[in-house]
């Protein structure tokens, strides 16, 4: 299968905003425009990154160990197995993503590691990345499950159903498990919504709306914050992603995985 380097794509966009090189002119040409409407999303990217390292840091340390990254994103320093494994070198981590060129990075830079693993799946079909054979039998689905679903949802519109996304999952976890989103979020600014989604691609939400996809899960402090806020290792700025980390309670009963 070929890919359009002609059309900006989201994770080359990521890619270019925290300073990788995996980018053509299009994906260079639309960061651009969204720093001309935000000139700190720049740095809100990076941040993002940073609240993805704290988050794995701090479930590995609860003791997960094992994790399912949907819309992975293309392979940069601080990778989710990297961070995972340099406390816990027997997690296991599986990549998901649909982008062509992200899977192709994500298996030549995996190649030969036997706890990692990559599956092409669409996050608007979870139900197919649930019963992908990957997924099914490399993760231990009797045990907690790190599930990361970090800078995604904001690129599912509201016809898609995020909620009923994340709810599809939420059924497959086993109990103690583990749910991280960040999301774009529109606060105070709701009438440039539509301007936000024609530069970004991005359907930004409000926090109450962002809230509302933690449903089933029992939040982690500090709550769903600014991704600076969450677990911080000292101060920074705002940024316009809010991020939060909710647990799967201990007396649910994962529908998909008694199948």
């Amino acid at each position: 299968m070929g890919f359009d380097t002609t059309r900006p794509h989201p994770a080359r966009v990521y890619d270019w905003m925290i300073g990788g090189k995996e980018n053509f002119p299009a994906d260079r040409e639309a960061a651009r425009r969204i720093l001309d409407l935000h000139p700190e999303a720049r740095r809100a990217f990076v941040e993002n990154r940073r609240f993805l390292g704290r988050v794995v840091t701090h479930l590995v340390k609860r003791g997960v160990r094992q994790f399912l990254d949907i819309g992975a994103g293309l392979p940069a320093s601080g990778n989710v197995h990297e961070i995972a494994h340099a406390l816990a070198p027997g997690t296991r981590v599986v990549y998901v993503d649909h982008d062509e060129i992200v899977l192709a990075h994500a298996r030549a830079l995996m190649a030969g590691s036997d706890k990692v693993r990559i599956v092409a799946g669409d996050a608007t079909r979870p139900r197919e990345i649930l019963g992908d054979p990957v997924v099914r039998h490399f993760i231990d689905w009797s045990q907690p499950v790190g599930l990361l679903m970090v800078a995604l949802l904001h690129f599912v519109s509201d016809e898609q159903g995020p909620a009923r996304i994340v709810a599809t999952f939420r059924d497959a976890l086993p109990a103690g498990s583990f749910l991280a989103i960040s999301h774009g979020v529109v606060e105070g600014w709701e009438d440039r919504k539509e301007e936000i989604r024609q530069v970004s691609q991005a359907y930004v939400r409000t926090r109450e709306e962002i809230a509302g996809l933690f449903a089933g899960f029992e939040l982690l402090r500090p709550g769903l914050v600014d991704v600076v806020n969450w677990r911080p290792a000292g101060p920074a700025a705002p940024t316009v992603l809010y991020g939060g980390v909710g647990r799967v309670p201990t007396a649910a009963v994962p529908r998909w995985a008694a199948r």
